[in-house]
């Protein structure tokens, strides 16, 4: 017959494993974001609460158009929430607010502002159309006149990708899969 463990022991295993546990699930499934600003409008709003899917890219390659969470380039230390423009591979160009993947205008009705912003106004590329290098992805908020996002500081290189948004559980008006 078993020994059975006083009361503390049972609960301060129980404590360890728990922690242990969402820990793994934090590094390698899922994590939740906060939307701080709003470079996303009108499809993410500040304040807005999500889960991310960081085994999601191990299965399948990112794909264009999926809202995804990324190491910021410049300070690796903050996430960012974009959208995922520009392929490796592709060639991308920005005329008059539209974007052009590989000679054709992208359809993006998510995105509701636009700016006249070109990529070669910004301070990161001074020959278009430009073209993302293998492992590299370009991001762009849906609210383009106030994102920072790839028009400014680059390419978004493979490794900083933590996965893409696949729900909002904040606020409880809006709950439901991010599209």
């Amino acid at each position: 017959m078993a020994a059975v463990k006083p009361w503390w022991r049972e609960t301060i295993e129980t404590i360890l494993w728990a922690l242990v546990l969402a820990l793994v699930l934090r590094t390698f499934v899922v994590q939740a974001f906060w939307i701080p600003s709003g470079s996303m409008l009108p499809t993410l709003e500040v304040g807005d609460r999500v889960l991310v899917a960081k085994f999601w890219y191990h299965f399948q390659e990112p794909k264009r158009g999926q809202i995804f969470v990324f190491k910021y380039p410049v300070d690796p230390k903050r996430d960012f929430v974009k959208r995922i423009v520009g392929l490796p591979g592709d060639t991308v160009e920005i005329r008059d607010g539209v974007v052009y993947i590989n000679g054709t205008a992208l359809r993006e009705e998510y995105v509701k502002n636009r700016d006249s912003f070109s990529l070669s106004a910004g301070p990161v590329f001074r020959d278009v159309p430009v073209k993302v290098p293998d492992n590299h992805y370009l991001a762009l908020g849906d609210n383009r006149p106030n994102s920072q996002d790839s028009r400014f500081w680059g390419f978004v290189p493979k490794q900083n990708v933590r996965g893409p948004v696949i729900f909002r559980y904040w606020p409880l008006s809006r709950i439901g899969l991010v599209k």
